[in-house]
């Protein structure tokens, strides 16, 4: 029996619209006019949620997928993570707001691979990547205003859980040799590419800016979900073998 192709592999036209709205989103953030809402601007606005809402799309079409439990918490985190989007590129102060928002979508991601490993399953990774998040942490510590602190500490724990918990179970499932071990690098590539691009994006508003910042941000950003969105679908040798048993 033939193994069935990726979500990508037989919508292709829906892959290609996810990167032409990637590509425009980040256009038209470098080149709009921060003073006024152009033409440019306008363009950000359009295609940066329409890109996630392309990607969730992905996740939620992806045939078959590891588990109707699995695919439901990442499309959730990915739901989110498109509500992050609207409130974060809006001209209003909601720094606060979108971070609850994509916190809850970190939350969703972490449900999702405890859906099939236990929490810390391999602790040095989970320790490995909370002491990455506690450094960042520290070394923006002083630059950060004394009432986002608390929620950036929340944030930062919970961020870094999900990618601890992701390298642990890319780790199990490789250490087990099990067939599940494909899609579970695919998340861990995915987590950790959020991590990086909250960092980018943590060091350009508190620190100081980064030059280029939405190009690096965003393309590390959209690279994070599609990796999730693709952890999403069962490996071939994982379908060969359920069909034929």
């Amino acid at each position: 029996m033939p193994s069935p192709a990726w979500s990508a592999q037989k919508h292709p036209w829906l892959a290609a619209f996810t990167l032409m709205a990637v590509v425009a989103a980040i256009l038209g953030a470098l080149l709009a006019d921060p003073a006024r809402t152009d033409g440019w601007r306008m363009l950000h606005w359009l295609c940066k949620p329409l890109a996630t809402m392309l990607i969730l799309r992905l996740a939620w079409s992806a045939r078959p997928a590891l588990s109707r439990r699995y695919r439901q918490w990442i499309s959730a985190g990915i739901a989110c993570s498109l509500l992050g989007d609207v409130l974060l590129m809006l001209p209003q102060d909601l720094f606060v707001p979108g971070l609850v928002a994509f916190l809850c979508g970190h939350l969703c991601f972490l449900a999702a691979f405890l859906a099939d490993s236990r929490f810390a399953v391999r602790p040095l990774w989970l320790l490995a990547s909370w002491g990455c998040g506690a450094v960042n942490l520290w070394l923006l510590w002083d630059s950060i205003g004394a009432a986002l602190r608390l929620p950036v500490i929340v944030y930062v724990a919970v961020l870094s859980s999900m990618g601890g918990q992701a390298l642990a179970r890319a780790g199990m499932f490789a250490r087990r040799g099990d067939a599940q071990a494909g899609s579970a690098r695919r998340a861990a590539i995915g987590a950790m590419l959020f991590m990086l691009s909250d960092s980018l994006l943590a060091w350009n508003r508190f620190h100081a800016a980064i030059p280029w910042s939405s190009l690096w941000v965003l393309s590390t950003y959209y690279l994070a979900l599609w990796w999730i969105a693709r952890s999403v679908q069962r490996d071939d040798t994982l379908v060969e073998a359920g069909a034929a048993q």
